[in-house]
């Protein structure tokens, strides 16, 4: 089987637990990019990478490099590739674009010029042209323009793999599912834990832990782009799917979520089920400051408001302070990690994180932090 090298995206601090995933799936030459892993891969594995990896975004297979200091560059350097080699003319396309630097300025245009240089070299070879479909295309291509470098890659995965699938319905400001499960992954929860978050929204963070507990492939609930393509390999697909849903177990584990508004329960209960955790995971509804850890120990996480609905910054802070001064009280000897993306509340937390990370959702900045909640004389750290 001929190999070939991707390119998996992710998000910004999760590229360590990209690279260990890829490296449990068997990949070589791997290597750690920002937001990104790179790495040899053949069909199989390519395949392997959209079913089960967690922390991706999108798997790509870049195609194409060139330099081009203006646009008319772009449209001869894109003109060039033999497209016919993936794209068929009776196959939709579309284009997504990023772009870097002071050259190419607008994404969308330079998205443009690469669709009419796709475009006017079938038609001047064939006469015929492959149409556009931006909202469910056959093949879909990517452009990454950094300075003057270009680059063009298929895209496998088509909509971002953190759509597992399962979640029909959400809140407002959810956090994604890949992005919910590098956080699980970079606290060190095992499944022989109980888990809570008292805040869980759409339940992402809880069916996120479900998933891994039952060590249940994240793409198992959707479908990929490259099942599309002409070059598609159904039964080797087949193969790969069955070997991973065969890992999958029922080993028990203790997973909860709470929220106070009883719609968000009713969304966490349907998505729950959609994954298949309809009696395994349990919601209540419950304000987070009338939580408590039932005794015992455990690791709660949780995505608390940054402030989109509290307008109030001193209403903001004086929450974050309650939220610290409740889980000292009442979770002893647990482990608490706070993710988010109000940097000034979290400073009025009250106690002193062991640990920091700078994460992203979207494109705000935001902070994972760790609170180890000691019984006894450590538990009334400032």
């Amino acid at each position: 089987m001929s190999t070939f090298k991707i390119i998996v995206k992710t998000y910004f601090g999760f590229e360590e637990l990209l690279a260990q995933e890829l490296r449990d799936l068997g990949a070589q030459d791997v290597e750690v990019l920002r937001r990104a892993v790179s790495c040899t891969a053949d069909k199989r594995l390519l395949y392997a990478c959209n079913y089960q990896l967690r922390t991706a975004l999108f798997v790509l297979i870049p195609i194409a490099e060139f330099n081009a200091r203006n646009e008319d560059e772009l449209y001869a350097g894109v003109k060039d590739i033999d497209w016919t080699e993936y794209l068929d003319l009776n196959q939709t396309f579309s284009i997504s674009s990023t772009t870097f630097g002071d050259i190419f300025t607008h994404s969308y245009y330079a998205g443009l010029k690469v669709k009419d240089a796709i475009v006017d070299g079938f038609r001047e070879k064939h006469n015929k042209r492959p149409s556009v479909d931006t909202e469910n295309p056959d093949v879909r291509i990517a452009l990454h323009i950094a300075q003057d470098l270009c680059t063009l890659s298929l895209n496998t995965s088509g909509d971002t793999l953190s759509k597992r699938g399962y979640r029909a319905r959400q809140v407002k400001a959810p956090i994604n599912e890949a992005l919910a499960a590098g956080i699980i992954k970079l606290t060190g929860w095992t499944p022989d834990q109980t888990f809570f978050d008292p805040m869980c929204g759409s339940g992402t963070l809880p069916i996120e832990a479900a998933l891994m507990a039952t060590n249940t492939p994240a793409g198992k609930f959707r479908s990929f782009a490259f099942q599309k393509w002409h070059t598609f390999d159904a039964p080797l697909w087949q193969e790969v799917k069955g070997k991973a849903d065969a890992e999958i177990s029922r080993t028990p584990f203790y997973i909860r979520g709470a929220d106070k508004n009883q719609g968000a329960i009713r969304i966490a209960e349907a998505n729950a089920r959609e994954a298949g955790f309809e009696k395994d995971i349990r919601f209540e509804r419950k304000n987070v400051l009338n939580t408590s850890s039932k005794g015992g120990d455990g690791i709660l996480i949780m995505n608390p408001p940054y402030g989109e609905r509290l307008e109030d910054a001193d209403e903001m802070e004086a929450f974050y302070a309650d939220l610290g001064t409740h889980l000292k009280h009442n979770y002893e000897g647990w482990d608490a990690w706070i993710f988010s993306g109000n940097l000034d509340a979290l400073k009025c937390f009250g106690l002193r994180p062991s640990r920091k990370i700078k994460l992203f959702n979207g494109n705000i900045e935001c902070s994972l932090r760790y609170f180890p909640l000691y019984k006894g004389k450590k538990g009334e750290q400032k």
